[in-house]
């Protein structure tokens, strides 16, 4: 195993509303009603809420009921299943919502020598997809329980949430051997303020009306995005692949 110095730092990012436009579980909720594997009422209960976290930002209610409900769908079903519809998902409906912004900074954070962590409720295995699609160095999410490769429908160690992610972020800091202090962290919502504060580097993304009378008290960094910038995205995309063909 080739070693080396330790990373300078390390940037933690939220994904939903902060590195991809809406949220991330409604997307696999999406692909999974089109396959027949949720009801048209889970999914315009999905849609609901996410119509709702465009608009205000995270609801703590909500990510608990989300989490719940599709705990119990996904019991019985395979992890290794879960994984493949991960990327299908990540293909067909997540690339073409990513903040365009928010992925710059990610990889100007890898370029200049530190590690870029994604850290989400959303289940490991989707987090996992796009931390690694995305070229990053990897992601904290909800873990499901599995038993010989079946989720049981249980958490291993609740929904990675609020305090979940700054102990989450404090446990890599630790194992990475970096200053917290040296540390970023990006957000749109006030429910990861405890990971905001532990880093000597927050920054809010298109924050929720808490977060930023929050962050102006503070004087952090923020960043403003529309999706103009993901539709422009998308459109140069579509110029470079007419161009190779």
């Amino acid at each position: 195993m080739v070693t080396g110095p330790p990373p300078r730092a390390i940037a933690f990012f939220d994904v939903d509303n902060t590195l991809l436009r809406g949220a991330s579980l409604y997307y696999l909720g999406v692909g999974a009603w089109r396959r027949g594997l949720i009801s048209l009422r889970d999914i315009l209960s999905f849609g609901w809420k996410q119509a709702r976290f465009l608009a205000v930002g995270e609801n703590p209610a909500h990510v608990s009921r989300v989490s719940e409900r599709g705990l119990e769908l996904v019991i019985g079903h395979n992890q290794a299943a879960l994984i493949r519809f991960s990327n299908e998902i990540f293909d067909t409906r997540l690339v073409q919502r990513l903040w365009p912004e928010t992925v710059d900074v990610a990889r100007r954070h890898l370029a200049a020598g530190r590690e870029v962590w994604l850290i989400s409720a959303t289940a490991q295995e989707l987090a996992d997809v796009i931390a690694t699609r995305l070229g990053f160095t990897g992601a904290f999410g909800t873990v499901l329980e599995t038993v010989d490769g079946a989720f049981t429908g249980r958490l291993v160690d609740g929904i990675c949430h609020g305090q979940g992610k700054a102990r989450a972020a404090e446990a890599r800091a630790a194992a990475s051997g970096v200053d917290l202090a040296d540390c970023w962290a990006y957000s749109d919502s006030h429910n990861d303020i405890p990971l905001l504060e532990l880093v000597g580097h927050p920054v809010v993304v298109n924050p929720d009306a808490v977060l930023h009378r929050y962050a102006v008290a503070r004087r952090w960094p923020m960043i403003r995005m529309k999706p103009a910038s993901i539709r422009a995205a998308i459109r140069a995309s579509k110029k470079r692949q007419t161009r190779r063909v």
